[in-house]
């Protein structure tokens, strides 16, 4: 079974995070948290954002940078505006670990700078700031899942009220 791991460093919005939760309780993917946030856990707009899926989440909480690459090793690429590669052009191995920093300073400089050939930018008209951080995290995470031909995932989907076998429709 693949596995793919979502880093979210210092998120600061509840709602980007509940909807990256949920996008990570959809795929399968594991998410990972490090502090600090802007807000505490329970917040009702984060657990409004990922609706019913919390409890099927696979999800950690660290301390601090330190903390997490304490715990973790493998493939990690970091997602920035600032980043030298294509998110499309970098084939992503199975386990990889894809980290998005603050909605509002992005990852650390110093951990790019250390880590240019794994910092990876999502194109955008070059006048405007960035995405919003669940929506990259959601391209990021479908490009992967793309890649690995969505394991373990749904890829066809089915009418409640007719059948499309039966009206002669082959899905694809």
């Amino acid at each position: 079974m693949a596995e793919l791991n979502l880093v979210l460093v210092e998120p600061q919005i509840p709602q980007n995070t509940g909807n990256i939760a949920r996008t990570c309780a959809v795929t399968g993917a594991r998410l990972h948290i490090v502090r600090p946030m802007g807000f505490v856990i329970d917040d009702k707009k984060l657990k409004r954002a990922g609706l019913d899926y919390w409890d099927k989440l696979d999800i950690t909480f660290y301390d601090n940078l330190e903390d997490f690459f304490s715990k973790n090793s493998g493939d990690f690429y970091y997602f920035t505006t600032k980043g030298l590669h294509r998110h499309s052009d970098v084939s992503y191995p199975d386990g990889c670990y894809l980290f998005f920093g603050r909605e509002d300073a992005g990852l650390p400089e110093k951990l790019l700078f250390e880590n240019p050939g794994t910092a990876v930018r999502i194109p955008m008209k070059p006048t405007l700031r960035s995405l919003n951080l669940s929506n990259s995290v959601a391209i990021a995470a479908y490009e992967v899942l793309r890649q690995w031909d969505y394991p373990d995932l749904q890829v066809k989907g089915e009418l409640r009220d007719f059948d499309w076998a039966e009206a002669g429709i082959n899905q694809i």
